[in-house]
């Protein structure tokens, strides 16, 4: 993308109203991150890391810019939905295996980055407990981030009058990313994706109610979903060791965020040692490296999203074709925002695969919204 700007193969790059809202987040980051070096050392892991990060914040623009025609933003949809797919495939199978040959199986992809040793994750880290599925995403959180963001982006697929697949293969497609998704054992996950589709069913398709509700009984009287049922029922009420150390995590977020609370205290370290970086909530954790300005910037780009689509929304209530798409990349945000609560993979170097799928995302919703302003003109 950046060769055919340089070599004048492209010659106009196109722009939506979240490009200055973006730049002003991209800025404060930068600040922030230049800022924070006093904190600790500058690593090459550090600078790559951070480095990554803001590509996947730039790769918003480049999106945009790709999708200059609908054809273009569903062919994209497509890939994203089979890909999707496949991960859930993939995560199936790696689950249904012995652990020690899907253990054995993952370690094959050290050369390509992942982490070695034993990798196969428990509830609560316990091998007496369930294993959870992890896919290639290394972490179960970080897999269920991207199978609540890539189902809710589904859902509307299962009642749009015109699918981009045929009504089966949607039901299969949306069928596996949902099974995948249970066996992360994700609360957070579920619950985004649940988020997700009753933002859908809301808005505009009452057809996905049923759907919903007949799941949610399933959820509920099935035998092999007790345990999860269980699961859920103790991090309501704090009881479970996971929820426990989120209660914490917070605590010690918010003293943080209390002493530095402009610009954070960047990427590098923490000034202080009775505190610490780390914290499993998006939000706390923008706050903590970028201070509440960047948390500003953040929610600045996030409400330019939404108030784009909701201020041009008749557009897509009157054209079938666009209003599923345009519905489920919007519902993927969603999704994704309402799991932020409860996670910080979105927003966290070690998980760039995951800060890239939801950066994806926002661009591809920000150009849907385009593309529909200039299909009605």
């Amino acid at each position: 993308w950046a060769l055919g700007l340089v070599t004048g193969r492209q010659r106009t790059i196109v722009l939506s109203p979240l490009t200055l809202p973006l730049g002003l987040f991209i800025i404060v980051a930068l600040f922030s991150f230049i800022f924070g070096l006093s904190n600790g050392p500058l690593t090459p892991t550090l600078l790559r890391k951070f480095a990554e990060l803001i590509l996947s914040l730039s790769f918003v623009l480049v999106v945009i810019d790709y999708c200059t025609t609908w054809e273009h933003l569903e062919r994209l949809v497509k890939v994203v939905l089979l890909a999707g797919a496949a991960a859930a495939v993939i995560a199936i199978g790696l689950w249904l295996l012995p652990e020690d040959t899907a253990n054995t199986l993952l370690n094959t992809l050290q050369r390509l980055g992942y982490p070695g040793g034993w990798v196969i994750r428990y509830i609560e880290e316990n091998p007496a407990l369930s294993e959870r599925a992890i896919g290639t995403s290394v972490d179960p959180h970080v897999l269920g981030g991207l199978l609540l963001m890539i189902g809710a982006l589904a859902g509307p697929q299962l009642v749009a009058k015109r699918p981009l697949f045929s009504r089966w293969f949607a039901i299969i497609l949306f069928g596996l990313i949902a099974v995948a998704l249970v066996l992360t054992f994700s609360r957070s996950a579920m619950l985004g994706l649940v988020a997700g589709l009753a933002y859908v069913a809301v808005l505009r398709y009452r057809r996905l109610v049923p759907y919903m509700v007949v799941a949610g009984l399933l959820f509920l009287l099935l035998p092999v979903t007790q345990g999860y049922i269980a699961r859920f029922v103790e991090g309501i009420q704090g009881q479970d060791l996971a929820t426990q150390m989120r209660f914490g995590e917070y605590k010690d977020a918010l003293i943080l965020i209390q002493r530095y609370p402009l610009f954070g205290v960047g990427f590098a370290g923490t000034p202080d040692i009775d505190i610490y970086l780390g914290v499993a909530n998006v939000y706390f954790t923008i706050a903590e490296v970028m201070g509440l300005v960047g948390l500003f910037a953040f929610f600045s780009v996030i409400a330019t999203v939404f108030a784009y689509a909701f201020f041009n929304r008749h557009t897509f209530k009157q054209n079938e074709r666009l209003d599923a798409v345009w519905l489920g990349l919007h519902a993927a945000l969603v999704g994704g925002l309402v799991a932020g609560i409860f996670d910080h993979y979105l927003f966290n170097l070690e998980f760039h695969h995951a800060v890239t799928a939801f950066w994806l995302l926002v661009g591809m919703a920000a150009a849907s919204t385009r593309l529909g302003v200039e299909n009605k003109n």
